[in-house]
């Protein structure tokens, strides 16, 4: 089994997440991630202390979204690590996919 931490503090798109995979473990901040026992890490860049956890888990299957709108946050996330990032819209299309 899969296990996923997902940093994502907004109701709304932590209520997607749930839906997508009930069993996901959502942690309180970002720093939590580099502790967390997770195959997979899904993290709302847009989010303050993101960039700066990125980079302790590169040996973690990484996952950020954040709005088409800010590129340089999401080229930021890449060169921290983040191995996929992606626009708001097509994380959430793509869900059920991304996190099987």
């Amino acid at each position: 089994m899969t296990r996923i931490a997902a940093y994502v503090p907004d109701l709304m798109d932590r209520s997607k997440v749930a839906a997508a995979v009930p069993d996901v473990v959502f942690v309180a901040t970002p720093a939590a991630l580099a502790t967390a026992d997770a195959d997979i890490v899904v993290v709302d860049l847009s989010r303050p202390g993101v960039l700066e956890v990125l980079p302790e888990l590169m040996d973690t299957r990484t996952i950020g979204f954040g709005s088409h709108v800010h590129r340089d946050l999401l080229a930021a996330a890449t060169a921290a690590g983040c191995r996929e990032v992606l626009p708001r819209s097509r994380f959430f299309a793509d869900l059920p996919a991304l996190l099987s």
